[in-house]
Formats: C-alpha cells, sequence, structure tokens
C-alpha cells in the first residue's frame, strides 16, 4: 500500500501560490521532488519575514515555512535522512529545500566524492522529506541567495562547519536569527562508511573480483589479482571442510541421540525381561507352585491308582492270532482229585487234604 502525504491548498489563494508550493492537491509519495528553477524562485506570494515563535505557531496554507538544508549528501545514508526528517518537521507548515553542491565545489573544498553529482541530485530527490532540489548550491549562502529562493531558516547540525577560509560558514546565518539545529545520528556519516571500506578494502576486492569485475576495473595489480583469487580459492575450501565438519557433527549428534535411544529402550526391556523371570522362577514364582502342584497330583496318583471302568470296551483279538486254550484254575482245592487207585493212595490223599486244611487255618 502507498503511503499518501496530503498538502491542502487554498483555492482563493490559487492564482497567487507558487508553483513550488501547489505540486497538486494530491501528493503521492510515489512522485520525486522538482528541481529548483535556474533562475530565482517562482514564488509571488507575500512573503513577509518569519520568526520562529510565528513559524512554530503555524501559517497559512498559501505561505509554507521555506527551509533550506544544504549539504553533499555523498553515499546517501540514514544519517541525511534522519536530518532532512528534523528539518521537514521543525515547523507545522514545512516546504523543505534541499541545496546540493557541485562536485566541483565539493572536490575543491572537502574532497573525492564516490557519487557524482547527478547520482547524489537523483538520490535527493527520492527523500520522502524533501520537496525540492536546488543543484549546484553555494558553499556560502550570502544574503542574495536567500532573498532570491524566498528562504525563512535554515537547518543545519550545530556543530561549527569550518571550511573555506572560516571558522563557522553559518556563522552569519546564527547572528541574523534564521538558524534552526538539527541532530545529528551517531554512528553513521559517509567518512565512516569510506573508512570501512577503506580498511576491508582485500575483502571487497576479492569479492568483486569473485563477482566478474575485471582487475582493470578494479584498479588492482596482476600480482594482487591473482592473489586475491589464490585466496577465493582457499577460502571455498575452508568452507566447503567447515560444511563437513558441520554435517558430520550433526551426524554423530543424530547417532548419540539414536544410540542413547536404544540404550534406554534395551535397559527398560532387561528390567521387564528380568521382572518376568523372577514372577516365574523366583521363591514365590508362578513356577514353584505349578510345579508343587503337579507333584503332588503325580504322587497321589501313585499311591491310589484309579479302577478302570467296567464298562470300557473288550480287547478285540488280532484275525492272525489263535485264542489260546483257557488255563485250569490255580487253585488247587478247586481242582476235582482222581480217584484213587489202591486203599493207601486214598489214605494218603486224604491226609494231605487235612494238612492242607490246617494249614490254611
Amino acid at each position: 500500500m502507498v503511503k499518501q502525504r496530503r498538502v491542502r491548498v487554498n483555492p482563493d489563494c490559487a492564482a497567487v501560490t507558487p508553483l513550488c508550493c501547489r505540486r497538486g492537491s494530491w501528493k503521492t509519495l510515489t512522485e520525486p521532488a522538482i528541481f529548483a528553477s535556474e533562475t530565482s524562485c517562482d514564488c509571488r506570494a507575500p512573503h513577509e519575514k518569519l520568526s520562529i515563535t510565528q513559524a512554530r505557531r503555524g501559517t497559512p496554507v498559501d505561505r509554507p515555512v521555506r527551509v533550506y538544508a544544504d549539504g553533499i549528501f555523498d553515499l546517501f545514508h540514514s544519517g541525511h535522512a534522519r536530518a532532512l526528517m528534523q528539518a521537514k518537521n521543525l515547523f507545522p507548515n514545512t516546504y523543505l529545500i534541499v541545496g546540493v553542491c557541485s562536485d566541483e565545489l565539493t572536490h575543491k573544498y572537502k574532497g573525492f566524492t564516490v557519487m557524482t553529482e547527478h547520482e547524489r541530485y537523483e538520490a535527493l530527490r527520492h527523500c520522502r522529506y524533501v520537496d525540492e532540489v536546488l543543484r549546484d548550491a553555494p558553499w556560502t549562502l550570502t544574503p542574495e541567495f536567500l532573498e532570491k529562493h524566498k528562504i525563512d531558516f535554515v537547518a543545519h547540525d550545530d556543530i561549527p562547519y569550518s571550511s573555506a577560509g572560516s571558522e563557522d560558514v553559518y556563522k552569519h546565518i546564527k547572528e541574523a536569527g534564521m538558524f534552526v539545529p538539527t541532530q545529528r545520528t551517531e554512528g553513521i556519516s559517509t567518512s565512516d562508511i569510506i573508512t570501512r571500506i577503506v580498511r576491508d578494502y582485500d575483502v571487497y576486492a576479492r569479492r568483486n573480483l569473485q563477482r566478474g569485475y575485471t582487475a582493470k576495473e578494479l584498479n588492482v595489480s596482476y600480482i594482487n589479482e591473482k592473489k586475491y583469487r589464490l585466496q577465493n580459492q582457499v577460502d571455498r575450501m575452508k568452507e566447503k571442510v567447515r560444511n563437513v565438519e558441520e554435517k558430520s557433527k550433526h551426524f554423530v549428534y543424530r547417532v548419540e541421540e539414536k544410540s542413547h535411544d536404544l540404550i534406554q529402550k534395551w535397559e527398560e526391556k532387561s528390567r521387564e525381561f528380568i521382572g518376568n523371570f523372577l514372577e516365574l522362577f523366583g521363591p514365590d514364582g508362578t513356577w514353584k507352585q505349578v510345579f508343587q502342584e503337579r507333584s503332588g497330583r503325580m504322587l497321589s496318583y501313585a499311591l491310589s491308582p484309579r479302577e478302570s471302568p467296567c464298562n470300557s470296551p473288550p480287547r478285540e483279538l488280532s484275525p492272525l492270532r489263535s485264542p489260546s486254550p483257557p488255563s485250569p484254575p490255580a487253585r488247587w482245592y478247586n481242582a476235582r482229585p482222581s480217584p484213587p487207585t489202591s486203599p493207601k493212595g486214598a489214605s494218603a490223599s486224604i491226609s494231605s487234604m487235612s494238612e492242607g486244611d490246617e494249614d490254611e487255618k
């Protein structure tokens, strides 16, 4: 979703409202800021001088407070954006003009830049807080310049800026009561970014060589190019070794985890087996009770065997075997004696029978 910034325009003052102050009744953030006119400000509205108290109290819609902020803005970063945000929010109705110095002035008074002036202009145009970009801004602000662009206040950090033979180029602005201070963002600046690049020059040179830039484009000698490419190969080998070590550590960790789980399960199964064994074969185990019951049952069977049932089926004879003749009665007294052949034999048999009776009694 695209955020929109509303700019209200008084229809009664539309005829006298400058184009730079009424870029449309609805200004979206998808539109870049305009460039300032090369000649002079197009503002034809009454432009009385404002005090800071009047500006903070609020001004009519057709009379915004024109705030000017200048700088180099090389390698445009969050510190620049925060300073412009503070300048934009100084007053309820602020029109922010940002002046960007050219390469010629910057190289003369400050030093070489990373970005060209046109790149820096475009970077400022796409900042959401900027309403207008003034190209080729002067290094020192003159009263004629302030009058030409109808500038009410100048915004900058309060640290004295010594340059071009002056201890503070904003000294006369401060004395005129037109200076409004902003706060710097600690930890970020163009010089800090350049320092990081210079400090890690070899790293960035190797990085760009690896991404396809030539040694000539990077201003790198033949020997350094070969050194950087060798270092890149060594780094790739180190990365591979590091990946193998990480995978090995992960594998060992998984094996240890699995081993721990297996040992734990083995201990549980061992305890379960020992418990079952003791339950069966221990001093009061189930197997002892079963053995005692079976032993007593077998002993009772041995001492008092059961009779075979009377109605058991008769044993069938094999047709190949002939029945044996019935044996004579075993008891002698059932046998019928043969008649004596003589009186002596009769008396002897009688005497033997009487002895047998006495023995039986």
